[in-house]
């Protein structure tokens, strides 16, 4: 039975990633049918990253409320109710109405499930949950490029919105289960712990340092991701083709070493995991600064992408070790807020930045935000280490416990 219910948290979470990269994909398509500006895409995009901040921050809430079962079915039905409205819409102003539950149940549902993650489960599970994200986000644009050839970009959304109905339905009978874990857990771990505001939970000792590397972290990944294309094209005279191609293999090194982090995180800590690909995804930095081989420049996207892999998933499963399990869900919101943060706004700062000056300045952005991670998850290693915060239990394994 725990290996079943393992089996449905990572479907949940190919749920999330499913949405996450399919505007991008259909919107040379969908923009001139609805006849919406070129511009209007960046404008969809930050609502549903400004809706999925605001769901992080009340994620806590929701959890102690609800529990992590319902918040993950409702936020599943929510997502699924607003991609099939998209492809139904008839106009830009729905995508944009549209946005906000899209955003809020994304939110809520990736808060959730990492948080609980991160106490029930051992560091590989964490790492292996991503990279099914990783499924979910790549899923997404090949089921709607398969109906772009060979039908529409409604009958795309309407697919995926399909599948997310699916994946409900499965959430939805797998209630039961969750109860039955989360009742149990609550009579091992006693009493729930009071709610505590946001504002202290940030001044608890390393919170801010620890927010500061997630937000690092986020912006530098899709930075990266949205602009890596450009500067290959514009700097190294890479062929757009090919650079796109080069991008893709960057995303492709993120979910393949997540993968690969899982079986490492049977012998390696998370801390060793998060400072093994910090170390890398500056040094992939630092040489996309030099003036080497285009291949070899080329090549660092993959380096990179390697480097961010077990960084996130570890960090988050790291949580309950700095801050203590009773606030490690609250915590977790916030983090994720941070990062949802990072990622909505640094992209568009470094394109306005290299509007006025050149997209030759990524490397070094990169390498900025690289050396702020490790900076800031040392810190936050040298309190754990030097016992002036951290909780005192490790994450449990349902299947190791069953």
């Amino acid at each position: 039975m725990a290996t079943v219910f393992l089996i449905v948290i990572y479907l949940s979470f190919i749920s999330l990633g499913l949405p996450d990269s399919v505007l991008g994909a259909s919107w040379p398509v969908l923009q001139p049918e609805l006849g919406a500006p070129l511009a209007a895409a960046g404008f969809i995009s930050m609502t549903v990253s400004a809706s999925t901040i605001v769901s992080s921050l009340f994620s806590g809430y929701l959890l102690r409320r609800l529990g992590t079962g319902l918040v993950a079915f409702l936020s599943t039905l929510l997502t699924a109710a607003a991609l099939f409205g998209y492809s139904l819409a008839q106009s830009a102003v729905w995508l944009f109405v549209l946005a906000a539950p899209l955003g809020l149940g994304a939110g809520a549902i990736d808060a959730g499930l990492n948080s609980y993650v991160a106490l029930h489960y051992k560091a590989r599970h964490m790492n292996w949950l991503h990279c099914f994200w990783g499924l979910g986000a790549s899923a997404g644009p090949a089921i709607l490029s398969y109906f772009l050839h060979h039908g529409s970009w409604r009958d795309g959304y309407r697919t995926i919105a399909a599948l997310q109905t699916g994946l409900v339905l499965v959430l939805l009978c797998a209630l039961p289960m969750w109860r039955r874990y989360e009742s149990v857990q609550t009579a091992k771990e006693g009493k729930k712990s009071a709610a505590v505001s946001p504002f202290r939970l940030l001044s608890l000792r390393g919170a801010r340092p620890a927010m500061l590397g997630f937000f690092a972290y986020c912006a530098s990944e899709i930075t990266l991701g949205l602009w890596g294309s450009s500067y290959l094209v514009g700097q190294r005279g890479v062929p757009a083709a090919e650079a796109a191609l080069w991008v893709s293999a960057y995303y492709a090194g993120i979910t393949v070493g997540r993968g690969a982090a899982g079986f490492a995180a049977m012998k390696l800590t998370n801390r060793q995991l998060i400072r093994t690909g910090q170390v890398l995804a500056l040094a992939g930095a630092v040489v996309m600064m030099l003036p080497l081989p285009t291949p070899v420049i080329c090549c660092s996207l993959l380096v990179i992408g390697l480097g961010y892999a077990p960084i996130y998933p570890s960090m988050l499963h790291e949580t309950p070790i700095r801050f203590g399990r009773e606030n490690a869900g609250q915590l977790m919101g916030l983090q994720m807020a941070l990062a949802y943060t990072g990622s909505t706004f640094m992209p568009s700062i470094l394109g306005a930045a290299a509007g006025l000056t050149t997209i030759a300045i990524l490397p070094f952005v990169l390498a900025a935000l690289a050396a702020v991670m490790l900076v800031s998850s040392e810190y936050v290693g040298h309190l754990l280490d030097t016992g002036k915060m951290g909780g005192q239990q490790a994450p449990l394994d349902f299947i190791a416990h069953s």
